[in-house]
């Protein structure tokens, strides 16, 4: 009787331990890996571009917070153009990411100067898949959606970039099934 009670705990002990590995790896391939670019800033002045990288990758982090997904960062910037999909597909595989995004940010230029810009921007935003397909893409104007006249260029861009990254995965949910959306 002794060896049956101990061959039986022994079995359900096992069974618990397979079954705690299977929800561990399940809850990992629900993990997407998203690599991020630097985005490309028009106009092409350097001073704007280390604050401008700033506030888009303090949004896209604040953003993906609320996600299962975990963001790479690479220093890098692809023209948001011209983009090559052997590019892509090699940053993907080299960085273990299932996704890629390339991100623009354009500010709106007033005034005669040629530094005088306001603080409205239009980020821009291309998801591609870890084989460098095209999967969608998107861009969100923060003049025309909020009307914001007023406030400061950093908050543009992080509204800006939330307004994309929303706007990308509302168009992932009607390219997939809802199982699937959500990168």
């Amino acid at each position: 009787m002794k060896k049956i009670i101990t061959f039986t705990i022994f079995i359900a002990v096992l069974f618990i331990g397979i079954s705690s590995l299977k929800a561990q790896k399940n809850a990992d391939d629900k993990i997407k890996k998203v690599l991020y670019f630097n985005p490309e800033v028009e106009p092409d002045v350097e001073e704007i571009k280390e604050p401008t990288n700033y506030a888009f990758f303090s949004a896209v982090s604040d953003n993906l917070s609320e996600r299962k997904n975990k963001m790479l960062r690479t220093e890098i910037q692809i023209p948001f153009d011209s983009i090559d999909k052997k590019t892509i597909a090699d940053y993907c595989l080299n960085n273990d990411a299932d996704f890629a995004i390339v991100p623009k940010v354009k500010y709106f230029k007033v005034g005669i100067g040629k530094y005088v810009f306001s603080n409205q921007v239009v980020v821009s935003m291309k998801l591609f898949d870890a084989e460098g397909n095209l999967i969608t893409e998107t861009d969100y104007d923060t003049y025309r959606k909020n009307v914001r006249l007023l406030g400061s260029t950093v908050n543009s861009v992080k509204i800006g970039t939330n307004g994309a990254i929303k706007g990308i995965l509302k168009q992932l949910r009607k390219l997939k099934p809802s199982t699937e959306a959500g990168f």
